[in-house]
């Protein structure tokens, strides 16, 4: 019999491996979250997994999958309380249950109203040993998008930039191309990845033609070759408010699905970008809602969204209290006085309209720095 704190080292042990199983399913998972878990008997691991594509296995039946023996009187350790109803896959509140498994550690409950305690009531209905909480905090950290979705109704923004050492995106001509080097682009690719929207404005969508989609090795990933299929590309959105793209844009060429948000009615310009991988959503106002789109993003069950915008959209979403997160390339350049500035914020007269930012991570991507920063928002969330 391990003795308390015994028990509570073998515990945060394996919660601390499925927190690194639930990461693998960072590129796949989307709209579920990113779960992993570890079954173990007699101090042993006899089998683990993590949250597979949509409509495939969750965790816990990857795990039971993959186990090397019985799952009688097993431990389960598992980030995320199991789901309790049916979706596209049976509940795994059940599927443990009907397995065996006499002890189950959770590190936090699902905000999903659909499960919110639920998972956790059957599995104490079933006589299983349950405990709630253990690194929790890493384990909400796996799953930012997701509980934004759920608590919020909105997907995690994700602001990704690019800056010269005095904070310039671009020559004054609109040139950019490039500012930082190789390892950063590739870096970004894996933000772009995890994300399940690329989104950008009108203006870089005309001025950059841009592709905004996934350009990298699944085995770059971490993905194995016989999950590389489950690697799909984001969706591209583009907030578009008098219709100004053209369909022999390079984004309309390639795979994947293509959303316009606009407020133009024009009948003839959207019969000319009309096409199966394309949908254009008019909205009632004159001018593009930010809220409107997030909100609409979310009812789509998307979770994360990364922005690759031009000075505009960039401080419109930074005014608008939309931002979750900086991701920032500075490159060791200087563009001069007359290049394009990061963000237009012309609301901006005062110290005390400034607004401040958290610098959680500065980090060498190749000659560059990567910055990772969350906005400090005075009067509400994000």
């Amino acid at each position: 019999m391990n003795s308390p704190d015994s028990l509570q080292k073998i515990d945060h042990k394996y919660m601390s491996y499925a927190i690194q199983l639930a990461q693998k399913g960072r590129y796949i998972s989307s709209p579920n979250p990113y779960i992993g878990c570890v079954l173990v008997k007699d101090d042993t691991i006899i089998g683990e997994g993590f949250t597979q594509a949509a409509g495939q296995a969750h965790a816990e039946i990857h795990a039971l999958q993959n186990a090397t023996k019985s799952i009688e009187n097993a431990t389960a350790y598992v980030t995320l309380e199991p789901c309790s109803h049916t979706g596209k896959t049976p509940p795994c509140a059940d599927t443990l249950i009907n397995a065996g498994i006499n002890r189950v550690v959770i590190s936090m409950l699902d905000p999903n109203p659909q499960v919110s305690g639920r998972g956790v009531k059957k599995l104490l209905d079933a006589n299983i040993d349950v405990s709630v909480g253990l690194l929790e905090e890493q384990a909400r950290a796996l799953n930012k998008g997701f509980f934004k979705r759920m608590e919020h109704g909105k997907p995690f923004v994700r602001l990704k930039m690019a800056m010269s050492l005095d904070g310039k995106t671009a020559m004054a001509s609109g040139e950019s191309q490039w500012i930082t080097g190789v390892e950063a682009r590739h870096d970004v690719q894996k933000l772009r990845a995890q994300a399940d929207v690329i989104l950008t404005g009108s203006g870089t969508a005309l001025e950059d033609n841009p592709s905004l989609n996934v350009r990298v090795d699944p085995a770059d990933l971490g993905i194995l070759r016989e999950q590389s299929s489950q690697l799909k590309q984001p969706l591209r959105v583009v907030l578009d408010t008098h219709l100004k793209i053209n369909k022999t844009a390079k984004m309309f060429g390639l795979p994947g699905y293509i959303l316009i948000y606009s407020c133009s009615s024009d009948a003839k310009k959207i019969e000319q970008l009309s096409q199966p991988t394309v949908e254009i959503k008019i909205l009632p106002e004159n001018q593009i809602s930010l809220e409107h789109v997030l909100t609409d993003l979310a009812s789509r069950e998307i979770n994360d969204v990364h922005v690759e915008a031009g000075a505009t959209l960039s401080g419109a979403l930074l005014a608008a209290q939309c931002v979750d997160e900086m991701v920032i390339y500075m490159a060791p350049t200087i563009l001069g006085g007359d290049a394009r500035n990061l963000f237009n914020l012309p609301a901006l007269q005062m110290m005390k309209d400034k607004i401040n930012i958290e610098i959680k991570e500065i980090r060498a991507v190749g000659s560059d720095w990567r910055i990772t920063a969350v906005p400090s928002y005075s009067e509400k969330e994000a």
